[in-house]
């Protein structure tokens, strides 16, 4: 068995433990950090050179500009017929079939509806809390605290 010196802060299945987020924010990975070495001010000059081939007729090159500077959207705005505006919990099952409607006329993916879904249950989630708050608020105020 191992300590928590000898494998940074995991436990015993590898995972990092309670209050151990991993890599600090905005480490970069050893592969990221030797190719800056290795390119060290080259990049610039390369970078240029991308961009001439590009401009020079070059299709990979071009291909390798525009990934850069308009990469592709892991997404795509959506639009759903008839989407009930969600006010309260109890809008969510129409909101739900209306998805559900989506995807069986093809017009959204089953991940489209899905990830809508989870902003759905998420929207309960949040109004849930406000609503156990305003209760609990009424109760200790009802006995007195």
């Amino acid at each position: 068995m191992t300590t928590d010196s000898d494998n940074g802060s995991r436990d015993r299945k590898g995972r990092f433990t309670k209050g151990n987020p991993g890599k600090p924010k905005g480490a970069r990975s050893q592969t990221t950090l030797a190719i800056e070495k290795l390119l060290g001010d080259e990049a610039t000059k390369l970078t240029r050179k991308a961009i001439k081939a590009a401009l020079a007729g070059d299709s990979t090159a071009l291909k390798l500009c525009m990934e850069r500077i308009a990469p592709v959207r892991r997404g795509r705005v959506v639009t759903v017929e008839n989407f009930p505006k969600v006010a309260s919990a109890a809008d969510v099952p129409g909101a739900l079939s209306a998805l559900l409607q989506a995807v069986a006329r093809g017009d959204l993916t089953t991940d489209e509806a899905d990830a809508i879904a989870s902003l759905c249950s998420r929207y309960v989630t949040a109004v849930e809390a406000v609503e156990h708050e305003v209760r609990l608020k009424a109760l200790e105020e009802r006995i007195g605290k």
